[in-house]
């Protein structure tokens, strides 16, 4: 075939080979008819040569401006918008007559000293015992070497309650009942002695659970639950004779923490293993179960530090000692650790605020602070400082708004830290907190009146 042929031979469409799709994009073609070279030329070229400020002459000034708004034609308002546009995700609407801006939350003041320092001569500074507690009836017992004293925060009286012989003591745990009114008091050789507050007499003593002191207590209703050194913890119904009804072995060191949940179905347990239990009532068949509903092994020192949380249910928050220094947040439904926290010292005690949602733990070394935590953010809000030692023992009042912290330093501290009580509490609640011993300059003082 020759050339000729060749040039006119025409290859059929369905032999060229087609694009994707997606490969058919669009190109910008300018179109140069609406350019105005002219105006372009001038500015790349006559325009920047001379700065009209420099020109002296006033006639050769009008002309240059007359020559430029001819030329350009007034083109600076292109594409300019004649206002400033407002923004379309624009989040403020406070312009809008029909929605009111929030009030924003003042900061609440937290005392960074604490209400009142009092001596507390005796008090043992072992990390395993519960030696203070603040009841619902708004006294406060403490337990000194073998003494238990009370205090009535809405009198400002002071009792002794109960020395322990010799032989018996010393005091290892102390507990009240959800009424405020009655004691239970853990001791040294294995035994609980019940007390009652109002008439100050014991009515009844616990024996044969444990075989070596008891460190911990919590009460359920009727239910006294102990744990002690021998690991075990018990169960005892104080309605009847035979008060034992069912005992938790699981721990294989001194049980040193017991808290039960609100709704009284769950208790946790923290023990010198290294290790929290979640125990159910209703999986316990019999006098002796290891039917535990939860074990959690990830602290790396004792766990004394237990506290359920009051605005959701399942929330239980944990701390751990020396070489551990965290505060963990587990789900008691799933068993999952929600969050872990280093706080850099030994964690010797925790407190949920009542109306806000903050957590108050208490330290060892070095610090020995008291530490205020905004959840879930787990953002410091405040560091108490003043004791000398570690504060293995913290108690809320009734109201939830002051803290009472007792230390190795042998000093009981009062804290207004959790804020004002509610005002539909307010008529209910003491009005005293603050001046809880007005009347008392310190715990040694009382000693020597008694």
């Amino acid at each position: 075939m020759d050339s000729g042929m060749r040039a006119t031979c025409t290859v059929p469409d369905h032999f060229l080979p087609r694009k994707l799709s997606k490969q058919n994009l669009d190109r910008f073609i300018p179109n140069r008819s609406a350019k105005d070279f002219d105006f372009a030329n001038y500015a790349l070229t006559q325009g920047s040569k001379r700065n009209l400020d420099e020109v002296t002459s006033a006639s050769r000034k009008a002309y240059m401006t007359q020559l430029a708004v001819v030329m350009n034609q007034n083109r600076t308002r292109i594409l300019a918008f004649r206002n400033k546009p407002k923004s379309l995700l624009s989040t403020n609407h406070s312009d809008s007559p029909h929605q009111n801006p929030k009030p924003v939350k003042p900061r609440r003041y937290i005392p960074q000293n604490s209400e009142r320092v009092l001596d507390a001569p005796g008090l043992r500074d072992d990390f395993s015992l519960n030696l203070l507690d603040w009841g619902s009836a708004n006294v406060l017992a403490i337990a000194l070497g073998d003494t238990v004293y009370l205090w009535d925060a809405s009198s400002g009286s002071t009792s002794e309650l109960v020395t322990i012989d010799e032989d018996k003591g010393p005091v290892t745990s102390i507990n009240w009942t959800q009424d405020g009114l009655d004691l239970a008091v853990g001791l040294d050789n294995s035994e609980v002695q019940l007390w009652d507050c109002v008439s100050n007499r014991q009515v009844r003593t616990l024996r044969g659970g444990h075989e070596s002191r008891v460190g911990s207590l919590a009460w359920n209703n009727h239910i006294l639950t102990t744990g002690g050194m021998d690991g075990k913890i018990v169960n005892n119904d104080v309605r009847i004779r035979s008060s034992i009804v069912e005992t938790y072995l699981g721990h294989t060191e001194e049980v040193c923490g017991l808290k039960w949940s609100e709704s009284g179905n769950k208790l946790a347990s923290g023990g010198n293993d290294n290790v929290v239990h979640i125990w159910d009532r209703s999986l316990a068949s019999s006098k002796q179960t290891r039917q535990w509903l939860h074990r959690f092994e990830e602290h790396t020192a004792a766990v004394r530090a237990l506290a359920w949380c009051p605005f959701q249910a399942s929330l239980l928050a944990t701390g751990g000692g020396v070489g551990d220094g965290k505060i963990k947040f587990w789900n008691t439904h799933t068993g999952a650790c929600l969050n872990s926290v280093e706080t850099g010292s030994q964690v010797c005690s925790l407190l949920w605020s009542q109306s806000e949602r903050e957590l108050l733990s208490s330290h060892g070394f070095t610090q020995n602070q008291l530490t205020l935590w905004k959840y879930p953010s787990m953002s410091k809000m405040a560091e108490l400082n003043g004791h000398t030692s570690r504060v293995p023992f913290m108690a809320q009042s009734p109201n939830g708004c002051t803290v009472a912290s007792a230390a190795g330093d042998e000093n009981l501290r009062l804290w207004n830290v959790f804020g004002e009580p509610p005002k539909t509490t307010k008529k209910a609640a003491s009005k005293n907190y603050p001046e809880l011993f007005s009347h008392v300059n310190s715990l040694r003082w009382c000693l020597v009146s008694l």
